[in-house]
């Protein structure tokens, strides 16, 4: 199998070399690419490519783009370092993915998709199914919530939100200076509507706006502790499960 990777992060593109080494010897990374103009290129003259590995956010943009610029007919999969909502737009659409830090037991998974397969595939990517998923990632998030508290109504801007909280059933929206108004959106439901560049959800209950961080803290048990006005500390926890793509979320 003949394999392109297209990562700008060189430890990335390393680990994932390592990590397909470990999961089939056979595997050939024919080259590694950093950006969408020589990926571009580069797919515009190579034809005896099996499968790319495809990073979503890389030096020079959105890799998205290299789909406006050139038809690709080899089977991807894509790689990010993003949150669930991006895990869940592929699953929509049934384009495999990984998760970065890419584990050996999610490669293996994604490998045997491919070779179980391939003979349907016969180097032809669903282009719908990929569009898809672009009009998802890339929608127009939410700018403003209508909220009513009493018997007023107003709207807040999604940059003058603190963080969203659930209690006992409610989701309450609480802006920069620590007021609290419900909104008629699940936890779930608000992680598909606002971007994922600005939100992290750090635990079950809790979605953080970036700049309303003001401190991270180690925490036991593997964990961090985040210092954000009117969030109580029990809340600011970063789960376990959660730490490695917050660290990424941070570093973007």
């Amino acid at each position: 199998m003949k394999v392109l990777i297209v990562e700008d992060e060189p430890l990335s593109a390393e680990h994932l070399i390592r990590t397909l080494n470990k999961v089939d010897k056979s595997i050939q990374v024919i080259k590694t690419l950093d950006s969408i103009s020589n990926t571009v290129k580069y797919l515009s003259q190579e034809s005896e490519l099996d499968l790319i590995f495809l990073d979503i956010h890389i030096a020079d943009g959105n890799s998205f783009e290299i789909f406006s610029k050139i038809n690709i007919d080899i089977p991807i999969i894509f790689t990010t370092a993003f949150n669930e909502y991006a895990i869940k737009a592929f699953k929509l659409n049934s384009i495999d993915y990984l998760l970065k830090p890419i584990g050996i037991d999610d490669l293996t998974k994604s490998i045997a998709k491919y070779n179980k397969l391939k003979s349907s595939i016969q180097k032809t990517v669903h282009t719908e199914k990929i569009e898809n998923a672009i009009s998802i990632l890339t929608k127009n998030y939410k700018s403003r919530f209508l909220v009513k508290l009493g018997e007023t109504i107003s709207s807040i801007k999604v940059e003058d939100i603190s963080f969203f909280i659930a209690e006992d059933g409610i989701t309450i929206l609480v802006n920069k200076e620590g007021k609290r108004f419900p909104v008629d959106y699940s936890m779930d439901a608000l992680e598909l509507l606002i971007s994922p560049d600005v939100f992290f959800r750090i635990n079950r209950k809790v979605l953080v706006h970036i700049d309303r961080i003001l401190q991270v803290h180690t925490y036991f048990n593997s964990r961090l502790k985040l210092a954000i006005k009117s969030l109580d500390e029990d809340d600011a926890i970063v789960s376990r499960e959660r730490v490695s793509d917050f660290k990424l979320w941070l570093d973007r």
